[in-house]
């Protein structure tokens, strides 16, 4: 594979557009390597529906937009940011045991820790901001046919 694979996509800061920014980012990882119905591919598709979530919900229309963009370095770490153009960073928020939303970035935070990841938020030159985590790239083991064990 490639030293560097880049892929972006603008979608509008709408609900649809959740379930298109998750099947892009996982087509796109299918194309590099990583089958759709993977345990990682899972955690991916979760981790980015929160990402893009966040990005529609939080930005209060004030973002007319977001950015989706994945960057895999080296076939060894797996770059997932969200760009928007809101200057509010997330807050974590209590886990009250009643609350229906707010955990988002909690999510995030968990499963990308669990892989062996990182978490980042950082401003951009236009007032806005992303939201990213990186995480080792592995891609699982193909499976040996029955009769060819080594």
């Amino acid at each position: 594979m490639a030293d560097h694979l880049e892929a972006s996509v603008t979608l509008p800061s709408d609900p649809a557009s959740v379930s298109a920014a998750r099947s892009y980012v996982v087509g796109t990882l299918a194309e590099w390597g990583l089958p759709s119905d993977t345990e990682t591919a899972d955690t991916v598709r979760l981790i980015v529906s929160e990402l893009a979530t966040n990005a529609v919900q939080h930005t209060f229309g004030q973002s007319p937009t977001f950015t989706v963009d994945i960057a895999l370095h080296h076939d060894e770490h797996l770059r997932i940011g969200v760009t928007d153009s809101h200057p509010r960073f997330p807050k974590r928020l209590p886990a009250a045991v009643q609350q229906d939303n707010g955990r988002g970035m909690v999510i995030i935070r968990w499963l990308t820790a669990e892989c062996g990841g990182r978490l980042r938020i950082r401003p951009t030159r236009e007032g806005g901001k992303t939201v990213s985590i990186e995480l080792p790239w592995s891609l699982p083991a193909a499976p040996v046919p029955a009769g060819q064990e080594p």
